[in-house]
């Protein structure tokens, strides 16, 4: 008995020991690029480099239209490239907006080491690269899965128009403790993301899409969240049926996108 107490105790302190120092690798999921990798889409686009101020550099594209409404600060999920983000950016063009889209660290062909803080940085390095093309009534700012996170700290430092969120969370350490079968890991874990308390100070409306049949993020956090919005600036649009990342799929989703950005 003593033998199998110990292993299993040998067990679980690994586990936990590989969870701290290999959380990165379980949250973020990035693709490389090569640098001198040609980004090839229909619609016209111009490739971004924004230097942090630590040095990193920051791989982005620009969306363009003629006579565009305004602008979609777009931050994208947990893994991929700007490769195939934007290819999911695109259609928001045929609303004439024109969109805003980067690669976090170490995705793509951006540079520099990944971590909270670094994060929300370069969230914000982006909104003011939008912000030097549009005026702030004419900014929407997206937010999809992990990019939630970024999309509400920026909106609540900011003053966008709006705020669209895709599959968003309440809180990453409740969601990862619910994933790790409620096994006590809040306290090792590096990233917070905590969108509730960004939520809270955002003063433009909010939207928030979340499907039903959401296994990354079940629906009952995007609810949470939502109702964690102050005021009466929430609008909570339910796709019944709907995953993680097929929602584009429902009418009800183009329709909510419809309402925002027309």
């Amino acid at each position: 008995m003593k033998r199998i107490l110990l292993l299993v105790s040998a067990t679980i302190l690994l586990g936990i020991t590989g969870l701290y120092f290999f959380q990165e690798k379980m949250i973020f999921h990035p693709t490389v690029l090569q640098q001198d990798y040609s980004f090839n889409f229909e619609q016209d686009f111009e490739e971004l480099f924004l230097t942090a101020d630590d040095g990193a550099v920051i791989n982005a594209l620009h969306f363009k239209r003629e006579q565009p409404k305004g602008i979609i600060v777009y931050y994208h999920g947990n893994a991929g490239d700007l490769s195939r983000w934007g290819t999911i950016v695109t259609p928001f063009l045929d609303f004439n907006y024109e969109v805003l889209i980067m690669d976090y660290r170490s995705y793509g062909k951006s540079t520099g080491i990944i971590s909270e803080a670094a994060l929300y940085s370069d969230a914000q390095l982006f909104y003011n690269e939008a912000k030097s093309l549009f005026s702030e009534n004419k900014i929407i700012v997206y937010g999809r899965s992990l990019g939630t996170a970024m999309a509400a700290y920026v909106a609540s430092n900011n003053q966008p128009q709006q705020l669209i969120l895709e599959t968003p969370f309440y809180d990453f350490k409740e969601l990862a403790r619910q994933k790790m079968l409620n096994l006590p890991i809040a306290g090792l874990l590096k990233y917070e993301f905590p969108s509730y308390r960004f939520i809270k100070t955002v003063k433009c409306p909010v939207t928030v899409i979340h499907g039903t049949a959401d296994r990354v993020v079940p629906y009952a956090s995007g609810l949470e969240l939502y109702q964690a919005i102050p005021g009466d600036r929430g609008k909570l649009v339910t796709i019944k049926g709907g995953t993680h990342n097929d929602l584009i799929r429902y009418p009800a989703f183009h329709d909510a996108i419809s309402d925002v950005l027309d």
